[in-house]
């Protein structure tokens, strides 16, 4: 007669390893949200994966020559062409009968700006690529210069704050509605604040035939200034705020969000990182700008249906951060 053991499921998980594709010893700052969303996008994908990686701050960390951080099979491609790469890696598994998969990574320059034209052109073309856009919001690797995913009001090399200006005058853009608006099968946003959020949807993503695209919010102390024992916190409240929605997208149609629990003001968001300080002057024009920033926060909200106050008596016995909406967690 067998005995039945009872093993906790959290022993169960801390016994099983996980694939390491992404190795420790890389040179990121430390508390680098890039660094972090690497890891979790290659433990999750799995040993069967090949990718392409654009020039950035992640291609530069991990590669530093002689040594490499990467345990998969990992191609640089240029500034402006990790999908057009991506698409040509899955066009020769296609070829030759192998079922390795494909992903393609870049920042947001690689991404929102200087690969968008191949970007577009991998999923106009249906390629079976996931392309996963790892966004700190400027260039960072080459001076902190604003890029089109720069957020509006935020300070940098190139968008600076002073008399004249209010930091970056333009709006972020919304890379990922222009994504979806490619008909693909799947699209998604994902914050490095939850982990098992990533872990899902990338392998969401793997399992669909067809062009898929995972937008993940980095944040990055040297670009954003704010101590590096901080990005997971920071990175939570872009998401509690609404300034981030973190949502999910199927043929161009809204398919989930992760709603939020406590909504916050965006000024505990903003206060953390300097990039933002001069919206903290004793000024009108400071003023006026953050309540703007909060004017898209509730945007965000009121569109992407955020609100979670009110399903609060849907929570199980096992606590809020196991209910679910659309398949995902509560922010």
């Amino acid at each position: 007669m067998t005995q039945e053991v009872n093993i906790p499921l959290t022993d169960l998980r801390r016994s099983q390893p996980r694939f390491s594709g992404f190795e420790a010893g890389h040179r990121a700052c430390l508390g680098c949200g890039e660094a972090l969303a690497a890891r979790l996008v290659t433990e999750s994908a799995g040993p069967d994966v090949m990718y392409a990686n654009a020039t950035g701050c992640l291609e530069v960390f991990t590669t530093a020559w002689p040594d490499s951080a990467w345990r998969v099979p990992w191609m640089h491609s240029l500034f402006a062409n990790a999908a057009a790469i991506g698409a040509g890696m899955e066009a020769a598994m296609k070829a030759q009968g192998k079922s390795t998969r494909v992903i393609a990574m870049g920042g947001d320059g690689g991404t929102f700006d200087i690969g968008f034209q191949a970007l577009s052109g991998m999923l106009e073309r249906g390629h079976n690529v996931l392309y996963v856009c790892f966004d700190n919001e400027a260039y960072m690797n080459t001076g902190i210069q604003r890029s089109s995913s720069t957020p509006h009001a935020a300070a940098t090399t190139t968008s600076p704050a002073g008399r004249e200006s209010m930091g970056k005058r333009h709006m972020k853009k919304d890379i990922v509605s222009i994504v979806a608006a490619h008909h693909i099968p799947y699209a998604a946003t994902a914050s490095v604040a939850y982990p098992s959020d990533i872990h899902k949807k990338v392998r969401r993503a793997l399992a669909i035939d067809g062009p898929t695209f995972l937008h993940i919010h980095t944040p990055c102390p040297l670009g954003w200034g704010h101590d590096g024992a901080l990005t997971i916190e920071i990175a939570r409240l872009a998401v509690q705020t609404g300034l981030f929605p973190v949502i999910e997208l199927e043929r161009g149609g809204v398919a989930g969000a992760m709603p939020i629990r406590k909504l916050r003001p965006v000024t505990d968001y903003l206060g953390l990182q300097s990039r933002f300080r001069h919206l903290f002057a004793d000024s009108s024009r400071a003023k006026e700008e953050l309540e703007h920033l909060q004017a898209l926060a509730d945007h965000n909200i009121e569109l992407y249906g955020l609100r979670g106050e009110e399903k609060i008596d849907a929570l199980d016995s096992e606590g809020a951060d196991t209910v679910r909406r659309g398949g995902m967690r509560w922010a």
